[in-house]
Order: C-alpha cells, then sequence, then structure tokens
C-alpha cells in the first residue's frame, strides 16, 4: 500500500512544479514579449520610408526619369531655330581666278577675312516634328510608370521581409515553448524513473524529444538572423536590422470575389500604364515616319562683316532665302521604316492585351491565396485548441498508467507542429495581402 501512495505523492509534486514552471514561464515570456522603447521600434511605414529612400532600384529609376525627360527637350529642339557663328579666313589666293576645281567658288579663294551668323529655321515639316515630340513625351510617360512600379516593388519586398520576420519570430517563441514543456516532461518522467514508476525507456524517449525540440529552437534562431539581414537588404542597408518589429493589425476580410481588385488592377497597375504609354509612343513614332516623304521647307539667313579683304568684294554681307526639300527617291527606305514603325506599333498594341490578361490571371491567384490564409486563420484557431486538449489527455492517461510514452510523444509532436503553423498564420495572411495590394496597383 505504501508504493501506490508513493506514487501518488511523487505526482502531486510534479504537478505542483508542473504549474510552477508553467507560470515563471509565462512571466519570462510576458517579459520578452513586452514592447521595446519607441527609438528601438520600427514600424512597417519606416520601414517603407527607409527603404523608397536608400534603395538603389528607385533612385536609377528616378534617374532614367529624368533622363526621359530631356529626350522631349531633344525632339522639341526641331522646332526652333539653328543659329551659328562662323569666322572664315584665306590668303595667297590669286585674285585672278574665277573658279577653283570642285566646289569652291571665287569667294572661296579670294584673300579675305569675314565672320557672321546663319539662321536656319523649320517653316513646315508636315507634322513629323510634332510625331516625334509626341513619341517621346509618351515614353517619358512609360518611364514615369515605370519609376512607380519599381517603387510598387520595393514596398512589396519590404512587407514580405517585414512579416517574415515577424512569421520567424514567432515560430522562435513557439519552439522555446516546446522546448520548455519538453523539458518539463523531461525532469517529470526522470523523476518517476527513479521512484521506479516509470522505465529508463520512457526517459530515453523523452531525453529524444527534448533534444529535437533544442535543434529545432537552434534553427529558429539562425532562422530569424537569416530574415533579418533580408530585410535590411529590402530596406537599402548592409547590416541588420536589430530593432524590434512593430507587429501590424490584420486586414479586414476579403471582398466575395476578386472584382474590386480587378478593376483597381485596370485602373492602377503601373507595368499596364507603361505599356498602353510606349503603345501610344510606337503609334507616335509610326505617324512621324510616315511622314518622312513629305516636303521639309526651311528658311534660311546669313548676315556678316568682311574687314579685310581685296577689292573685288564689299564691306559686309547678308542674305536671306528658303530651302524646299522634296524627297523623291532613296531606294525605298522610307517606305521601308514606314512599315516597321506600322508593324512595331500593331505588335504594342497585343504587348498590352497579354499584360491585361496577365494582370487579370495575377490578381486572381492572389485573390484566392489572400482568401485561403483568412480561411485558414480559423482552421489552426481550432487546431491549436484541439492539439492542446489532446496532449492534456494524453498527458493525463500517462500520469494515470493509461497510456504510453508514444502516445504523449506523438500528442506533444501534433501541439508543437500545430503551434508552429499557427505562429504563422497570421503572417502569412498579411503576406498575402501585400502580394494582392501589389497586384491591385495599391502599393504604388
Amino acid at each position: 500500500m505504501r508504493r501506490p501512495r508513493l506514487a501518488v505523492s511523487c505526482l502531486a509534486v510534479l504537478l505542483s512544479t508542473s504549474a510552477a514552471l508553467c507560470q515563471t514561464q509565462a512571466a519570462s515570456s510576458s517579459q520578452t514579449q513586452s514592447p521595446a522603447p519607441d527609438s528601438s521600434t520600427l514600424t512597417l511605414a519606416q520601414a517603407e520610408s527607409i527603404a523608397i529612400a536608400n534603395q538603389p532600384l528607385i533612385l536609377a529609376a528616378q534617374l532614367r526619369a529624368r533622363a526621359a525627360a530631356q529626350r522631349i527637350r531633344e525632339a522639341r529642339s526641331g522646332l526652333m531655330p539653328t543659329i551659328a557663328f562662323n569666322a572664315t579666313g584665306a590668303g595667297v589666293a590669286d585674285t585672278g581666278a574665277a573658279t577653283a576645281a570642285g566646289a569652291l567658288t571665287t569667294s572661296s579663294v579670294s584673300d579675305r577675312f569675314a565672320y557672321g551668323g546663319t539662321l536656319t529655321q523649320l517653316v513646315t515639316d508636315f507634322g513629323r516634328t510634332s510625331a516625334l515630340i509626341g513619341s517621346e513625351r509618351s515614353l517619358a510617360e512609360a518611364q514615369r510608370d515605370q519609376t512607380t512600379l519599381t517603387g510598387a516593388q520595393i514596398r512589396l519586398n519590404v512587407r514580405r521581409a517585414y512579416f517574415q520576420v515577424l512569421g520567424a519570430e514567432a515560430v522562435l517563441h513557439a519552439a522555446r515553448e516546446a522546448q520548455a514543456n519538453r523539458q518539463l516532461v523531461l525532469r517529470q518522467i526522470g523523476a518517476l524513473a527513479q521512484s521506479q514508476l516509470r522505465s529508463t525507456l520512457d526517459v530515453s524517449f523523452a531525453g529524444v524529444l527534448e533534444s529535437e525540440a533544442e535543434l529545432a529552437v537552434v534553427r529558429a534562431e539562425s532562422l530569424v538572423q537569416q530574415q533579418r539581414v533580408g530585410l535590411a537588404t529590402s530596406m537599402g542597408q548592409t547590416q541588420p536590422i536589430t530593432a524590434t518589429l512593430a507587429e501590424e493589425a490584420l486586414p479586414a476580410q476579403l471582398p466575395p470575389d476578386p472584382s474590386s481588385f480587378l478593376a483597381q488592377a485596370n485602373a492602377q497597375r503601373a507595368d499596364l500604364s507603361a505599356a498602353i504609354s510606349r503603345q501610344q509612343a510606337a503609334s507616335h513614332f509610326a505617324d512621324a515616319e510616315r511622314r518622312l516623304s513629305y516636303p521639309t521647307l526651311n528658311a534660311l539667313g546669313a548676315a556678316g562683316e568682311i574687314p579685310y579683304h581685296d577689292h573685288t568684294l564689299h564691306d559686309n554681307y547678308a542674305a536671306i532665302g528658303f530651302n524646299l526639300n522634296i524627297p523623291l527617291f532613296n531606294g525605298g527606305l522610307f517606305a521601308a521604316r514606314r512599315d516597321e514603325a506600322s508593324l512595331e506599333a500593331t505588335a504594342r498594341n497585343r504587348d498590352v492585351d497579354e499584360i491585361k490578361l496577365e494582370v487579370n490571371q495575377q490578381v486572381r491567384n492572389e485573390w484566392y491565396q489572400a482568401n485561403e490564409a483568412y480561411r485558414s486563420l480559423d482552421v489552426t484557431a481550432r487546431l491549436v485548441a484541439q492539439s492542446k486538449e489532446a496532449l492534456r489527455l494524453a498527458q493525463a492517461r500517462y500520469q494515470a498508467g493509461l497510456g504510453s510514452i508514444v502516445e504523449l510523444n506523438e500528442a506533444q509532436l501534433s501541439e508543437t507542429s500545430a503551434e508552429i503553423t499557427a505562429a504563422g498564420a497570421d503572417y502569412d495572411y498579411l503576406t498575402r495581402r501585400a502580394e494582392l495590394d501589389y497586384a491591385a496597383g495599391l502599393l504604388n
């Protein structure tokens, strides 16, 4: 009769020890989860702002947008007058000569020094230059859209990395709790084995599970550090992020279908807007190439002085005129350029259609994945509750001598797996919502 009483007393001691350890772990857990000072806390908005200011990708895109704006000025310069200054001198010439071999006329071979200016002004090229300006303006708009798209991609990368850090830290917290629980079970079973109430085989099984839990903690700690390095890279920094990350509230439930996100994507997706702008640029350029065969009319002017000259020249000169250039035949060059530009403009139309299809597919896929992640939140919560209850029952059966160590180990493994799955469920949903927002153009 003394042995059952001894067993009961040992179980009572172990249960009280277990309760005390759980309270200690809960207290330490609450201390580790307490918010850090504001100076060492990083919010998602702050991380995005730092990334937009530091990321080389967005800085390069901004510079390319500024360069594209200069090409508009380049094209517009064709409408402006061209003014040039010239100074010409000639000496040791035979003043009696009228012409020379080649294209040199009397004024070219006479002794003189002259300076003056010339002016050339386009009167009309029947809209070719205006079409080129429109093409460059559309290309500049496409580059601005590309800059917007780059910013959205950077924000998405930051959000992914931010939530991956939070998810890894949640998994680490669950792994540490599992390790503490298995250490407690190992001590309990060791005490029972010393009282000859359990076999050493049970102690060995409990030790294996405790070692596996310790290994899971080591891997989780390494993963946290890796994810923090990834967050730093997405923010354009070389040093790992050490600040405490602020929690983000879960977004509201998704609408019943992705139609609203599709409408937003068609109106706001920067890559779609860039494709439309490139198509418009190709259309303008095709119009310009079609007008290559039209005449070009320029007004000309020249004036200057001749301070040193022979007796055959006057002291100054001035002239005005025009030049009309009518293309007649160039081996089909203009026709080929016109056809090439027209085919390219048609191809750009097909590119826009293709991107619309891709956007539609991407938005729908991201919506389904985000909806799956949202629905998984409730399932994982129930899974944790069920696994905890199963573990409680398995522990009670084992302590009462009705269950085996294998049954208890399986319950512990199931409870740990459920805890880890639930730890990352919230952040998986946040990540999926970020990807859906990007697909809908909401991160611009």
